[in-house]
């Protein structure tokens, strides 16, 4: 008989098999990718003797190899680290609170022993591969130090100032620390910690001495020199990291202290000190150029060059007043640049690396003074528009008075000073740009990258120097004419930089940044000429005969477009200034403003082989819409001006490229022409608005027809619907709500016309709109006798006669839907 063994023991057993087969199908899932791997190394190799470079390759037969378990080394760290800090705890505990239940000599052996065993124990543990549990007990060990530190002063000095121990026992402790670090098996925390401990002996120092800030400044940087000698010289990255970190704190903390004391010198003499800390640190971020790799050594030569012009800025920036503090500043950057030109650099530092922090502080320092400077510029190009409200008022006396008041809280000549400053660097620095083999900093530095400012410069530079003339005219106050010239020449010299600048390579950019310019400046002077009526006409003539001009000169492109439209928008300024002298109301003088839209088409017309752009024409028709928009206030000059606009529109329709646009628009405007006059007139029926619309409509959808052939697919709607319903569904509306016959009798026999013709030629759209319209017009009509009627008739009548209806429909059901299909079909053929 066969055995079936108990469910308990049976279970055991398919648990053994199901292990085994686990284990089993990972082995040869291992001794697979083995293969795998080999087999791909001996094709890739050609040779046969790859398989012999696979050192003990798993077994594909035999028992199941079993798996290697993890050897737990992070759980491992986690529990010494734990295990150190909760002895760390108790040490501290009992320091603190347990101290005075002992004596003397008890408290003394206790702490030393301790510290002893937890400092010569990890020795052992390194010989024989504990490093894990070394250096949790050499962590220990370091912590018991500092315990034994602060003992030392409770008890054996505690007359001593705790921050005069705390520096000598920072020192002590750093040095004991260091000697530590190299017992042998190297520990790797206490080297880390004696850099740590280091930082704090000569700041403590000066606490303890009671210092002014300025020696705390001296002492930062003192500890981040020795901290970079220690990133040079030190074994180990720990080590290096750990004083690099403390270098960038103790430097930025030296840096920050110095630099606070040199803003807050109140003369010459007090900012030599912090001047002269601040040299000597952007000194030494320079020497250490030297040893530092690529980007730490840029850095370092950026946080040199700012530094040595922070210094010396701040002394000459003490002797002057406030308003010129930023020209201090921005003379030490260009001294500093001269300085690193004319010294032979590449014989101490890496040119490359020294160039580049260099070049980035002093372009840093002169975007901060630009940056500062703008808001003048901003001031003397927008403060006309906010004295555009006196218009015609009368010419002020000087240019500053016709900016509107005073829009910044003092003028002084520092801003031009800065923006001539600033042009005048930046074309010696294209001079330096232009000549690549030349001597200096800038032409040996291999990595520079001043290519950029060769396509910036001839635009940059002169921009500068238009806005330090602008700001200096301003703070002079020179007289207004004076100043509406000296723009207007601004702008002249801006769009002659154009057509200079749009024949060169780099035309694109260069070209917008100078016309972006010029119509800065243009809309400036044009605001300010409005304080005055011979200025006014005097400078948008000018300005429009510049424009067109330069667009002439130009090559086809965006920016001559551009200039274009300026020309267009001053003629049409012109325009409207000539309304105002003539004493015209706004509705009045509306037609004279398509004057400009009227050239532009001509010009279109006449330069048919050279078309006119279409940012052009569209700036023309800008100004009809400004007559538009002067005339809505009296509807018969609205009228006119549509109707103007109008023919301007069909005029430009007659160029073939036009001719789709322009046609509608001119339709569009002939239509809302004839209904503000009928608006004017106070005509009221409906059908005075509609058939101007329904006509045409009509007219050009026949047409269409007829030059397009019966295949092509243009329906009766494409040509008709749209026309016809413009007048039929307005008046069906109408004469629902009209009491009288003349409309409802009028519609029936139109609609009764169009539903007959659409009939006749098949045409879909009439027959369906007309007869739509003359079924609910009858209805309309009939409707108060049907009520009549039903009124009289008894009520039970009504049920029953629909219920006939529907017994004669439902026996004639299947006749009544092949009509419904006869006469889909026949609608489905018609066009």
């Amino acid at each position: 008989m066969e055995h079936v063994p108990p469910p308990a023991e049976e279970l055991a057993l398919l648990d053994r098999e199901l292990a085994h087969l686990d284990a089993r199908r990972a082995q040869l899932l291992q001794r697979r990718a083995w293969l795998v791997e080999a087999v791909r190394a001996s094709a890739g190799s050609g040779s046969a003797r790859t398989h012999t470079a696979f050192a003990s390759p798993p077994p594909a037969w035999g028992p199941p190899v079993p798996a290697r378990t993890p050897s737990g080394r992070g759980a491992q760290n986690v529990l010494l680290a734990l295990g150190g800090l909760l002895l760390a705890v108790a040490a501290i505990a009992f320091t603190l609170f347990s101290w005075g239940s002992m004596g003397i000599g008890g408290r003394s052996a206790v702490l030393a022993i301790v510290t002893a065993a937890a400092l010569v124990v990890p020795v052992p543990l390194r010989r024989r591969g504990l490093r894990a549990t070394a250096e949790a007990l050499g962590a220990f060990g370091l912590v018991l130090t500092l315990l034994d530190a602060y003992a030392l002063h409770a008890v054996a000095l505690p007359g001593t100032g705790g921050a005069a121990f705390a520096a000598v026992a920072s020192a002590a402790l750093a040095a004991l620390w260091a000697g530590y670090g190299r017992v042998p098996g190297r520990p790797v925390l206490p080297a880390p910690a004696a850099v740590v401990a280091g930082q704090l002996p000569l700041v403590l120092a000066c606490v303890a001495a009671g210092a002014p800030a300025l020696a705390f400044g001296w002492a930062l940087l003192v500890t981040a020199v020795l901290d970079g000698v220690l990133v040079v010289r030190a074994v180990g990255s720990a080590v290096r990291i750990t004083a690099l970190v403390c270098l960038a704190a103790a430097g930025a903390g030296a840096l920050l202290t110095a630099l606070a004391r040199s803003l807050m010198a109140g003369g010459p003499v007090a900012a030599i000190a912090p001047g002269a800390l601040l040299v000597l640190a952007g000194a030494a971020a320079l020497l250490a150029v030297r040893w530092a790799p690529s980007r730490l050594a840029t850095a370092c030569g950026l946080v040199g060059g700012l530094a040595g012009m922070a210094g010396t800025g701040g002394v000459v920036r003490a002797a002057l007043p406030a308003q010129w503090a930023v020209v201090a500043y921005l003379f030490a950057g260009i001294a500093l640049l001269a300085v690193a030109r004319a010294l032979p650099v590449g014989r101490v530092l890496p040119v490359s690396a020294a160039g580049r922090g260099v070049d980035a502080a002093v372009a840093a320092v002169v975007a901060g003074t630009l940056l500062w400077a703008v808001p003048w510029v901003a001031a003397v190009l927008m403060g006309p528009l906010s004295a555009g409200t006196r218009v015609w008022a009368g010419a002020p006396e000087g240019l500053r008075d016709a900016l509107g008041g005073p829009v910044l809280p003092s003028w002084s000549m520092a801003a031009p000073v800065v923006l001539a400053v600033v042009a005048a660097l930046g074309a010696t620095a294209h001079r330096w740009t232009a000549r690549p083999a030349a001597e200096g900093l800038a032409a040996a530095r291999p990595g520079a990258s001043w290519t950029w400012w060769r396509g910036a410069a001839p635009v940059a530079v002169p921009a500068l120097a238009a806005g330090a003339v602008l700001v200096a005219a301003a703070v002079a106050n020179i007289p207004y004419a004076a100043g509406a010239v000296l723009e207007t020449l601004l702008v002249a010299g801006a769009l002659e930089l154009l057509v200079r600048v749009s024949r060169g390579r780099a035309r694109s950019a260069a070209g917008r940044a100078a016309l972006g310019c010029a119509l800065a400046v243009t809309v400036s002077v044009a605001a300010l000429a409005l304080s005055s009526q011979a200025t006014t006409y005097a400078v948008v003539t000018a300005l429009t005969m510049l424009f067109a001009a330069t667009a002439l000169r130009l090559p086809e492109s965006p920016v001559r477009s551009v200039a274009a439209c300026a020309a267009v928008l001053g003629a049409i300024a012109l325009t409207a200034a000539a309304v105002g002298s003539l004493g015209l109301s706004a509705p009045r003088g509306a037609p004279l403003l398509l004057a400009g839209p009227a050239v532009t088409a001509l010009l279109g017309g006449v330069l048919r082989r050279r078309p006119v752009p279409v940012a052009m024409e569209l700036t023309g028709a800008f100004g009809a819409l400004v007559a538009v928009g002067l005339a809505v206030t009296d509807p018969a000059w609205l009228a006119l001006v549509l109707g103007l606009s109008g023919v301007l529109a069909a005029g430009t329709a007659v160029r073939p490229e036009r001719r789709k646009v322009a046609g509608a628009l001119a339709l569009v405007l002939f239509v809302l022409a004839s209904w503000v006059r009928l608006a004017a007139s106070e005509v009221t029926a409906t059908e005075a608005y509609t058939l101007p619309v329904t006509v045409p409509a009509l007219v050009v959808g026949m047409l269409r027809r007829r030059r397009t052939a019966p295949d092509d697919g243009v329906s009766s709607w494409t040509a008709y619907g749209a026309g016809l319903a413009v007048t039929l569904v307005p008046s069906l509306l109408a004469a629902w709500g009209d009491p009288g016959w003349t409309r409802p009798l009028l519609l029936g026999l139109a609609a009764l016309t169009v539903t007959l013709a659409g009939a006749r030629t098949r045409l879909q759209a009439p027959l369906l709109l007309g007869g739509g319209v003359l079924a609910l017009l009858g209805l309309h009509e009939l409707a108060p006798y049907v009520v009549q009627v039903v009124g009289a008739l008894p009520r039970w009548l009504v049920p029953a006669a629909a219920g006939v209806l529907l017994l004669a429909v439902g026996a004639t059901y299947e006749k009544r839907l092949r009509d419904a299909r006869r006469v889909k079909e026949a609608l489905g053929r018609m066009r």
